[in-house]
């Protein structure tokens, strides 16, 4: 019954009624996409493919392989984080704040996370200008050495893993990621 409602509502062009029936029947016109998702299945059901496993999984996997493949520079994967996090930042030096709220890190953890890449001379800490309780971290001439080493392992890893799916979905892949990381935080926010 479901599906009959496309013939009730007006369809003024052949593509619109394209883009209907594709909507209603889940037909993805890019002819490497196959829907797997069953469609009257609790969202919670054993039988579905769940967001947290799948993103928890997803997670750890990445985690692992880019620590494992990082373990001859002597930096984790947080710590490369924290360096892209300052090279990629406009401005010169970032608070410890900035840091964290970029990274979607506890305070405490990057607390104490940036006094060890301190120890390893990966960056300096140093008291603003104009403001003496804010610290500012700044990557340094080792630590961006460093950074660029990972920094092509990190490529690698994510162009090794993007290849599982079809050059034509990366792209929209990486942006529904994107989607669902907001709504996350959204979530997050409102709770």
């Amino acid at each position: 019954m479901t599906g009959l409602n496309i013939w009730i509502s007006p369809i003024n062009t052949f593509g619109e009624l394209i883009q209907t029936l594709n909507q209603k029947t889940h037909i993805n016109p890019d002819p490497e996409y196959q829907a797997e998702e069953p469609l009257m299945v609790p969202i919670d059901s054993p039988d579905r493919k769940r967001l947290p496993p799948l993103m928890r999984r997803s997670w750890y996997s990445l985690n692992q392989a880019f620590r494992r493949r990082l373990i001859h520079l002597k930096l984790t994967p947080d710590q490369f984080t924290v360096l892209r996090t300052l090279i990629e930042s406009e401005e010169v030096g970032l608070p410890q704040c900035d840091i964290s709220r970029r990274m979607s890190s506890d305070p405490n953890t990057i607390a104490s996370l940036v006094e060890r890449m301190e120890k390893l001379k990966l960056v300096s800490r140093s008291r603003k200008d104009g403001d003496r309780r804010v610290k500012l971290i700044r990557i340094t001439p080792h630590g961006e050495q460093i950074y660029q080493k990972a920094r092509d392992i990190a490529v690698a890893l994510q162009s090794e893993v993007l290849s599982s799916l079809p050059a034509s979905r990366r792209e929209s892949f990486l942006n529904d990621l994107e989607t669902i990381s907001n709504a996350c935080r959204k979530a997050l926010e409102d709770s």
